[in-house]
């Protein structure tokens, strides 16, 4: 009966798994910070929230800090997060390589927004992703602001989803990056962002910094052809 009703599911499109670290990514996601013992998370680009209600809904009981530049989508992660007493928005910033003050592109479906100009690849591939404005707002080092949030025993894990400006985040980590016991981060496979780095010279950088990978997830599709533009990857401190 089970493979005649999955039979049917599958002609109609869709498809029935049990929740497993094997299925669902999010619960891969935890698995890993349950390795690491982890407290709080660095929501680095938290757009509306969606990650941290993510793994909220799937079990993570420790703080999480987010970081929002954009006004717009700052303004629904705030009304979220005023819900839960262990989930706090950082004022509003891009997080980057210095302090001071940035310009950010503003995508039709925000979550594509990136201070680097978009390639052909992505808007082509996602055309709700086309920018339609821009937005000057702050950008700080994330060295400058951790100490805030992080105390002697603190098992922190950070998540990085800045559409192409992974590097310049890292940038300005170098030094809360030996704190950290591991890392969510979006790895673009073909050039998406004018400027950016791809994924072996990501890879390559946080394994120097002391990470394994741990897992890689299946991210941004193009849903004309089928091919895999971007990944989340997930990275552990060694030892």
């Amino acid at each position: 009966m089970k493979k005649f009703i999955r039979k049917i599911l599958n002609k109609l499109g869709f498809d029935v798994h049990r929740l497993s670290v094997v299925a669902d990514p999010n619960l891969q996601l935890l698995a890993s910070m349950h390795q690491k013992e982890i407290d709080i998370v660095f929501d680095i680009g938290a757009n509306t929230g969606q990650f941290a209600t993510e793994i909220r809904s799937k079990g993570f009981q420790g703080e999480i800090i987010s970081f929002e530049p954009l006004t717009s989508a700052r303004r629904s992660l705030l009304n979220k997060a005023e819900r839960d007493s262990k989930w706090l928005v950082h004022e509003q910033a891009a997080i980057g390589d210095q302090n001071g003050e940035i310009e950010i592109n503003i995508s039709g479906n925000s979550v594509s927004s990136s201070v680097f100009p978009m390639l052909e690849a992505h808007s082509s591939a996602a055309i709700d992703s086309i920018y339609v404005g821009k937005e000057v707002v702050p950008i700080v080092r994330l060295d400058s602001i951790s100490h805030q949030y992080l105390h002697s025993e603190s098992k922190l894990f950070i998540k990085i989803d800045a559409q192409g400006f992974e590097w310049q985040v890292l940038n300005g980590a170098v030094e809360t990056l030996k704190r950290v016991q591991g890392v969510l981060c979006e790895l673009s496979l073909v050039p998406l962002y004018e400027g950016q780095h791809l994924w072996l010279e990501v890879i390559d950088r946080l394994e120097a910094s002391g990470f394994t990978l741990w897992a890689i997830q299946k991210g941004f599709t193009d849903p004309r052809n089928g091919r895999s533009l971007q990944v989340d990857a997930i990275f552990l401190k060694v030892g």
